[in-house]
């Protein structure tokens, strides 16, 4: 069966995405592959098509237990023979799984880093004619990475160990140019053919909030999104409980996800969350690497995350099946610290040393200031996302806030006069320059145990702007540092003046700010789906019966047919099986176990709707 048919019958897709063709004919024609593409771009098609093609088995990396399952379980729907080993076997079940890549029972088999360490894995591979080796998550092996894992370092002499050196493949959604140069450095790829599809996801849509409250403006959002399944991700694990009760008290379908949990708990709440039990998970950064729940319609941050690397990965669980989906970050100064404290106490990986840890810390600093910076810029969203990761992009993308909102420049010459000189008279009481949330408390006049303590509120600027906001004077703040009269301590947060700083205070320079305009109602994020009318209820009818079929197969609903492909199916409407094999994601296999009943639903609803 050639790339096509394969492509066609097992997975239902009538035609390759960008730079996946490249990549399987590499593979089929010896060389070893670099591919990096975005989360949701279609990197495991990239081995899995090859896979089914080459003679012998596949062994595919990754440090994700979640995507083995998730991945297995799907190729298994398809009808392709699959397996994972790591850590959540038993050992009779793993030995089970030996005793079938003995007998040859497999074509897929994905392994965790770790298990290359064991002697009876080691023993066991010498024996198999393996074809192919897919490193998946391949920016863990750099330590300029977000993920540095010195597990992956140990992949080299793995592969080397083996009687004969088989294809060897690497995949990555976000890695920088040095990490890219780091991959196939310490790999050792031979003459890769190297695919770099781009970082850009345009179906996902990018804002960043700096409300008031959190908790009002993440109630808002919600409440637009009309049952759609999503994922809310908080710093800390109090602060995933808190979120999780507030959403369940407004009557929300959560549940939540943090390594305090006990692994049963974690294990039943992903469980109800991948089978559309429960539509939102509230959780940290442990939930979601290696989740492939195709049916994610938002990812909203309560918090900023840590960089650019591990939002626009987190970021990028929304919309896997090319459904229109919104990515919402809620930025608060706070942030800043939760960030940078988590960096600082972060749990220690035992399994670097010294050196390699303050290696580690100091890129993650470096890290966090271009994630300080997202929150803060007032250009597109996505080109700032692309432009770090080396991506060339057009000045505007017409689906982010910034693009998408409506704009004028105020002068703000007055209110900037008014922050730099209460910084300037902080300092003089204090001998010492504060950040940004004890400037502002100072200029609202608040009477929070920190400013009377210090007696900063017999400042002559304390309570000069009582009649702005929080969110209105970081904002001021945010624009005074990006035009060059302030600047931050990367260390302490505090907010210190430039020598520019007296044009403004002293010879009035005008200062000037983009600020949004003001809608004449509230708008909602955009909504998630284009369908209107009788489309819009057939998608509806067919996501129920996804449902019933899902709950009989047990498996996750998205298993059965993904939103984008329920959407195609509302649309197209088949009337006959060939009809419906047409249907974007509709493979031989699922046709014949799923073709009737959706083909009956189909024809149901027609005919009830005239």
């Amino acid at each position: 069966m050639d790339k096509h048919r394969i492509l066609q019958q097992i997975f239902g897709y009538t035609a390759f995405r960008p730079g996946q063709e490249a990549l399987i004919d590499g593979v089929l024609s010896g060389r070893d592959v670099f591919g990096i593409m975005p989360t949701g771009g279609g990197k495991s098609i990239c081995y899995q098509v090859p896979a089914l093609m080459l003679p012998g088995l596949t062994l595919v990396i990754s440090p994700l237990i979640s995507l083995m399952r998730d991945q297995v379980l799907a190729l298994k729907a398809a009808g392709v023979p699959a397996a994972y080993i790591n850590s959540t076997l038993t050992g009779p079940q793993i030995q089970t799984v030996y005793r079938n890549l003995l007998a040859g029972q497999y074509k897929i088999v994905y392994v965790a880093p770790e298990r290359l360490d064991y002697a009876g894995f080691g023993n066991l591979v010498k024996r198999l004619n393996i074809a192919f080796i897919a490193v998946d998550e391949a920016h863990c092996i750099s330590q300029w990475g977000q993920d540095f894992r010195p597990s992956y370092l140990r992949i080299v002499q793995f592969i080397e160990d083996l009687p004969q050196r088989p294809v060897v493949g690497a995949f990555t959604a976000t890695a920088t140019k040095q990490v890219r140069q780091d991959v196939e450095r310490i790999l050792k790829l031979k003459d890769p053919v190297r695919t770099l599809t781009g970082f850009d996801r345009p179906n996902l849509y990018f804002e960043v909030l700096q409300p008031e409250g959190k908790d009002q403006e993440l109630l808002r959002l919600i409440a637009r999104q009309k049952g759609k399944s999503g994922i809310v991700y908080c710093s800390t694990r109090k602060k995933v409980e808190s979120v999780c009760e507030i959403l369940n008290n407004h009557g929300y379908s959560a549940t939540r996800y943090h390594a305090g949990l006990e692994e049963a708990e974690r294990s039943a709440n992903q469980e109800d969350f991948l089978y559309d039990r429960k539509t939102i998970m509230v959780a940290t950064n442990a939930f979601g690497m290696g989740i492939d729940k195709s049916n994610v319609s938002f990812v909203i941050h309560y918090n900023m995350p840590k960089s650019i690397e591990a939002y626009y990965q987190e970021a990028g669980r929304a919309g896997r099946d090319g459904a229109e989906a919104s990515c919402i970050l809620l930025y608060s100064p706070g942030d800043v610290h939760t960030a940078r404290y988590l960096i600082e106490n972060g749990s220690e990986n035992e399994e670097m040393d010294e050196a390699q840890r303050e290696q580690v810390r100091r890129q993650d600093i470096k890290r966090l200031d271009a994630m300080i910076g997202y929150c803060k810029t007032q250009t597109c969203l996505r080109g700032y996302i692309l432009e770090y990761f080396g991506q060339k992009h057009p000045e505007v993308c017409g689906n982010c806030g910034t693009c998408k909102g409506e704009f004028e420049t105020v002068d703000i010459t007055r209110e900037a006069q008014m922050v730099l000189s209460c910084i300037r008279r902080i300092y003089g009481k204090l001998g010492y320059y504060v950040g940004g949330a004890l400037v502002g408390n100072v200029l609202r006049g608040s009477k929070n145990k920190r400013v009377l303590s210090l007696g900063l509120d017999s400042l002559t600027t304390y309570g000069l702007m009582k009649d702005r906001s929080r969110s209105q004077i970081h904002a001021i703040l945010d624009q005074l540092e990006a035009d060059g009269y302030t600047q931050t301590d990367p260390e302490h947060q505090s907010i210190s003046l430039s020598e520019t700083a007296a044009q403004v205070l002293y010879q009035g320079k005008q200062v000037n700010m983009l600020v949004e305009k003001e809608p004449e109602e509230v708008l909602p994020v955009p909504q998630i789906t284009k369908m209107t009318g009788e489309d819009a209820d057939l998608f509806d009818v067919l996501k129920q019966l996804r449902m019933e079929l899902a709950k009989e197969a047990g498996v996750p609903a998205y298993v059965v047919f993904s939103n984008a492909t329920l959407t195609d199916m509302a649309r197209k409407k088949p009337a006959t099986l060939s009809q419906f094999k047409k249907v974007s994601g509709v493979g031989e296999l699922k046709a014949a176990w799923y073709g009737e009943a959706f083909l009956n639903r189909i024809r149901a609803y027609l005919e009830e709707n005239g």
